[in-house]
């Protein structure tokens, strides 16, 4: 072998004699150090999506008025925004909600100046007097997403909803001083409310208008500093009349004259102060006792960069603190949510993996070369690991499961450079011929430039991954970022602080070894020469693939092998292995949510939310749930994408099902999921409701697992198909939580007929008519009768006490008792007023119909959509097979598109979305990324060996991989997913590393004058315990990640690719650069031209 030293040798021998080394290398821990402690932790990566809700009231107006009024014309203006992904909206009766949402890693700031400037500056587009609102933009992100959720709940009779929603308040106060919080808010609050319950028949009697009452409480509490009196060189400010303080203040007050008397507000009408009409209820209960009880719950969110840990850490010691204080006996307190613990515990079960996955090594390291060795190679990968932590710190990364697997990951090939440099010395130096320190820069320039060249190649084969797009992307990226820094930081500590330290180990036993071979007749005089049994092992297995008539057993071991690759790919058209985009995680948690027909009071909501709730609480693994009635649960990641935040309505809920810990109990939360889900919906389906289950998404969630979006040129046709598609999603096998956008009860008064004869079903609406011409020979209008209604039917806050202590407003509100509202016939005695100063029953001008609930209409990117959405739960758990079970089934008269929606809705068309798309998307980057890390590797390849036909066999074992990939996945039924495709990809850099090695060797034993067929199977005799070592160093790494749901995939594709591929390295890569070297017809110890 060639003596010069090249550059890496040079820089080896500098490092080992310099003083600065161990210094730097202490600065380098020291760093890692400070990285490990100030690292926020998380549990999973911070996405930055900004998402933006526009709302925009139309009072009055229909669906189809909204939508064509006001949600298309603000579509097209919001369209012109740069960087915007999609834009969703919603126009129901009154009111258009439009979702802006902006691509992946746009700055929050700079998306909503951008949205704020297209609202804003477009205001001009609403006409004065059509009666649009004011618009309101309400921003959303994943800082909005609440960290800590804290129920209290009370099983004590005398208290109830607003009791609890005090002490709330007063707790969002303490905690709100905690550095580091956001947005605190209470789910389940009741405000405490003075009611005046009016009286239509005392009204009547006393000749009192529901105008007129307004009128006389609005100018009673009016409030105005009126001036400053100048007396005796004194200013004294005055202030005129005084705000309503206590309820007490109402009971007297003046509301009008009747015969000459004074008519008193307590004389027409009821005054209550408590809470108002229940909207919503929010229950806790327990599976220990079964027991339902009041609840309210305090939602805490961080800010951005805090660390989650210790945010949460400090709520729960304030809110110990608190006990006995703010939070009475009698009143308890749950903690239903904990991401800081359940982050806090998954890094430090990570941590420890990190910890033995890199002892594992030094072992391997110990076991093959010796302890000292292993203690070089070990300070190498904990030096490495350090420097990547401050530079994984540095770069933005939080520590979360992404983060620390890609650390585990890296394990693997992080060391392989210090494997290398320590095995090639350890050789020189049991060859006992030279010094230490002569014999150090030898063998690291000996393997110094195919070191450099591998760890790039593994760099160029990760790093693309990092411009993966969508939210998968950002999600992902903490893997080849953190481990292609780390691949550079590890080569950088192989060529210094590993020669440095190896010197300092290895001297004393490099004396031993010179006076050990003070006998010639000990002397080896061939340093490459290995035992004679390894030698002799490869010699079999490859001569009878050398020499030119050993030919067509070259071309058949290859033929062999394309088989097996072919094969191996079939397993996932058999089904043998799943497609998937990522499994399912191990949670603590899930979630229920329920809808009822348009319609359905609260009452009965909350009373389906109850019978679903009995049976949870006999399910052995569930410990606690919170039931949501006419409002929404706390949201994730996935209620923020899906926009569950916007659930609020009667009928309407959620019930959030908390389990033991994982630790705890035997069966994975899907498991359970999937085995509660059919008496769920047996239950369910006794109240006509639809439930879903919904797991935490295990990466980036989706609007639902499978979705169809039907386009077309009319809403009614869209529908029309969306109702024979849902039929064959129900009838597809293994599909699950069935529902679409179509109002059910449009489908009940479509199904009546539109007879006049409503069962309770159909959920009619009634609208009031006015007759104009009545009501003007009256003297009357119709802004009278909305005004009278509206008071009536949903009270009107028409005025606000003001007791100096209260956090929120206590409103004066003016309503009708249940009992005087609840027909409309009686609704119609209600009185108003003429312009001659008669009072007149509504009755008298006006006349109601029935109609049907008006459909709410959708658009997605400006194009009306109708939405069939499912999810699979069965052997085959991934929704990619439900969706092409469905695409068979679509007769042609359909057109079905899968990548991206129609460019015009001329034509009913299906979309498919949902995590198909996320799949595609995710997928075909990770593809593209791929090639170009192939292309790259190529192009190193050939810039280090000069030949465009060298890089090709260097490249060869890549297929090989998928030899143990798919039939890897099969053998211990793992679904190949994203993470399954990620070690795929490492895995191209990680044999190239092991062929340049190989074919790189072999040049070197040409250019010595060896013999071709020697030199070929010394190669892999040489190589061999290096690149056997740095494999089975990524195996061990991969063990470690091989448990956790979402990284099996990795682990698989890393443990069965190498296992198969590095054997095969061993036999291939020599046969077919000898196969090479002999098509080219050069001598045989001719080969320089190739390098």
């Amino acid at each position: 072998m060639s003596t010069q030293e090249n550059f890496s040798g040079q820089v080896a021998l500098k490092a080992s004699r310099s003083q600065l080394t161990p210094l730097l290398a202490l600065f380098g821990l020291i760093l890692g150090i400070f990285a490990a402690l100030i690292t926020p932790r998380e549990e999973e990566p911070q996405i930055d999506v900004t998402m933006a809700n526009v709302f925009i009231p139309f009072a009055g107006a229909s669906a189809i008025d909204v939508a064509s009024l006001v949600t298309t014309p603000m579509e097209q203006v919001l369209a012109e925004i740069g960087d915007v992904e999609h834009i969703f909206s919603i126009s129901r009766p009154g009111m258009s909600v439009i979702t802006v949402q902006f691509k992946v890693g746009i700055p929050r700031t700079e998306a909503l100046v951008r949205l704020y400037n297209a609202v804003h500056s477009n205001n001009d587009w609403r006409p004065a007097n059509l009666g649009i609102g004011p618009v309101l933009v309400k921003p959303k992100g994943i800082d909005d997403v609440p960290v800590v959720a804290l129920t209290l709940w009370t099983d004590d009779p005398a208290r109830g909803a607003l009791e609890l929603t005090q002490i709330a308040h007063s707790l969002e106060i303490e905690l709100k001083r905690i550095p580091g919080t956001r947005n605190i808010d209470t789910i389940g609050a009741v405000q405490p409310t003075v009611r005046v319950l009016l009286s239509p028949e005392k009204l009547s009697a006393h000749g009192i208008a529901i105008a007129e009452l307004r009128s006389a409480l609005q100018a009673n509490n009016v409030v105005s500093h009126a001036g400053v009196l100048v007396n005796h060189d004194q200013a004294i400010p005055v202030q005129a009349g005084l705000f309503f303080s206590r309820p007490e203040d109402l009971r007297n007050l003046v509301v009008g004259l009747h015969n000459g008397r004074p008519v008193y507000l307590s004389a027409v009408a009821t005054i209550e102060f408590g809470a108002p009409e229940n909207n919503q209820y929010v229950s806790y209960a327990r599976s220990t006792d079964k027991l339902i009880a009041p609840a309210v719950t305090v939602e805490i969110s961080k800010k951005p960069g805090e660390n989650a840990v210790n945010i949460a850490e400090k709520i729960i010691q304030r809110i110990e603190l608190l006990k006995g204080v703010l939070i009475p006996e009698g009143v308890n307190i749950s903690v239903t949510r904990n991401y800081g613990e359940t982050a806090n515990a998954k890094a430090n079960k990570l941590i420890q993996k990190l910890v033995f996955a890199s002892l594992s090594v030094i072992v391997l390291v110990a076991l093959t070369m010796g302890i000292r060795e292993a203690i070089v190679v070990g300070a190498a990968v904990v030096l490495t690991l350090a420097i990547t932590l401050f530079a994984s710190w540095a770069y933005g990364f939080t520590l979360n499961r992404v983060s620390l697997f890609a650390l585990i990951f890296s394990i693997g090939i992080l060391v392989d450079d210090a494997i290398v440099i320590v095995e090639n010395i350890h050789r020189h130096v049991n060859l006992g011929r030279k010094k230490l320190l002569d014999v150090i820069p030898l063998a690291v320039s000996e393997v110094g430039g195919p070191t450099i060249l591998a760890t790039f190649t593994v760099i160029a084969a990760l790093l693309p991954m990092a411009f993966v797009s969508g939210l998968m992307g950002p999600y992902m990226s903490p893997i080849p970022i953190n481990a292609s820094m780390g691949m550079f930081i590890s080569l950088v500590v192989a060529f210094t602080f590993t020669p440095w330290l190896t010197y300092k180990l290895l001297s004393e036993r490099q004396i031993s070894h010179d006076n050990s071979h003070n006998d010639p007749s000990q002397s080896d005089s061939n340093p490459e020469k290995l035992t004679h049994a390894t030698q002799a092992f490869f010699g079999q297995l490859m001569r009878p693939f050398l020499g030119d008539n050993k030919r067509r057993n070259r071309y058949g071991l290859i033929a062999g092998l394309v088989v097996l690759i072919v094969l191996s790919c079939s397993l996932s058209f058999f089904k043998l292995v799943i497609l998937k985009m990522l499994p399912f995680d191990n949670k603590s948690e899930f979630k229920i949510v329920v809808d009822l027909p348009e319609g359905t009071s609260l009452e009965h909501t909350n009373a389906v939310l109850a019978a679903l709730s009995h049976y949870l609480l006999s399910v052995d693994e569930v410990t606690d749930l919170q039931v949501y009635a006419g409002t929404a649960s706390p949201i994730g990641f996935n209620g923020l994408v899906r926009q569950y935040y916007l659930r609020q309505a009667s009928n309407l809920g959620d019930i959030q099902v908390n389990l033991l810990d994982k630790h705890d109990r035997d069966r994975t939360s899907h498991d359970i999921a999937r085995a509660v889900r059919p008496h769920l919906v047996d239950i369910a389906q006794r109240f006509h409701a639809v439930i879903k289950v919904v797991e935490p998404p295990p990466g980036p969630p989706v609007f639902s697992p499978l979705v169809a979006e039907i386009y077309g040129p009319d809403y009614a046709g869209q529908i029309n198909v969306a109702r024979k598609l849902r039929v064959q999603f129900a009838n597809t096998i293994d599909l699950v939580d069935v529902d679409d956008t179509i109002d059910e009860s449009i489908n009940a008064y479509r199904e009546a007929n539109m007879a006049s004869n409503f069962n309770s079903n159909s959920a009619p609406r009634y609208i009031v008519r006015v007759d104009r011409e009545r009501a003007a020979h009256l003297g009357l209008g119709q802004e009278q009768v909305t005004d009278a209604l509206t008071v009536a039917l949903g009270g009107e806050n028409i005025a606000y006490l003001h007791t100096g202590h209260a956090k929120y407003p206590i409103p004066i509100q003016l309503n009708f008792a249940v009992a005087d509202k609840a027909k409309i016939e009686d609704l119609l005695q209600i009185e108003v007023r003429n312009q001659s100063g008669v009072l007149i029953p509504l009755a008298s001008f006006t006349y109601t119909e029935l109609s049907s609930w008006q459909q709410t209409i959708y658009h997605k990117d400006l194009l009306p959509v109708v939405y069939v959405t499912g999810d699979v739960a069965g052997d085959v758990d991934s929704p990619l097979y439900g969706m092409v079970d469905l695409v068979n089934q679509l007769d042609d008269s359909v057109q079905q598109y899968f990548i991206q929606q129609p460019d015009t809705p001329f034509a009913y068309s299906v979309k498919w979305d949902g995590e198909w798309q996320i799949t595609y998307e995710t997928f075909r980057d990770m593809g593209t990324a791929y090639a170009v890390g192939l292309l790259l590797i190529y192009i190193l390849v050939v810039s280090q060996f000069k030949s465009y036909l060298v890089p090709l066999v260097i490249m060869a074992p890549i297929p090989l991989t998928l030899i143990g990939i798919m039939p890897g996945h099969a053998l211990l039924g793992a679904q190949f997913t994203a993470t399954s495709m990620i070690g795929m990809i490492a895995l191209a850099g990680i044999l190239v590393r092991n062929s340049i090695l190989l074919v790189d060797f072999i040049n070197q034993s040409l250019a010595s004058g060896m013999a071709l067929e020697e030199a070929i199977v010394n190669s892999a005799s040489v190589r061999a315990k290096p690149i056997v070592l740095t494999a089975l160093a990524a195996m061990l790494g991969a063990f470690f990640i091989l448990d956790d749901p979402i990284f099996n995939g990795l682990a698989v594709s890393l443990i069965f690719g190498i296992l198969v591929s590095t054997v095969l390295t061993l036999l291939i890569i020599p046969l077919l650069y000898y196969a090479l070297l002999r098509r080219k017809g050069l001598p045989l110890e001719d080969t320089i031209s190739l390098d």
